[in-house]
């Protein structure tokens, strides 16, 4: 588990936001595992499980306009069959006024390797403040 690893699952987390912010659900289930945990801003606190809760905001359809997901300073950390990708993530976007928009998280994704493949299998995301809010 060696370099192309970390790049194939920096890859693989790059389609995952991808998927995300064009509201791709087929390639989002591809990725996912059926038992996906998450904590997320949007959960309120609350650990949710599955894919139902984040099937809602994929039936609301992908981002309108031009819009753009970074994964910034990723670190990839191998533990046998599982991975732990952290990193922050601007995302960048065009409001209805045609002003850009940026906002960021932390993120903390894990995957794991079952049957010769990687499936995201958990992931901890936390807004970061949004520039001049105080």
């Amino acid at each position: 588990m060696g370099t192309n690893t970390t790049e194939d699952l920096l890859r693989l987390n790059q389609r995952l936001l991808v998927s995300i912010a064009e509201g791709d659900w087929a390639t989002y289930q591809e990725l996912c595992d059926p038992t996906l945990t998450a904590f997320e801003p949007e959960a309120l606190g609350q650990r949710v499980e599955g894919l139902e809760f984040h099937h809602f905001y994929f039936l609301l359809g992908g981002r309108a306009g031009k819009h753009q997901s970074t994964m910034c300073n990723p670190h990839v950390r191998l533990i046998g069959d599982v991975a732990v990708v952290t990193y922050i993530r601007l995302n960048q976007s065009v409001s209805a006024t045609g002003d850009p928009v940026s906002s960021g998280s932390q993120e903390t994704r894990i995957w794991q390797k079952k049957e010769g493949r990687w499936w995201h299998v958990h992931f901890h995301r936390t807004a970061l403040p949004q520039p001049g809010s105080d």
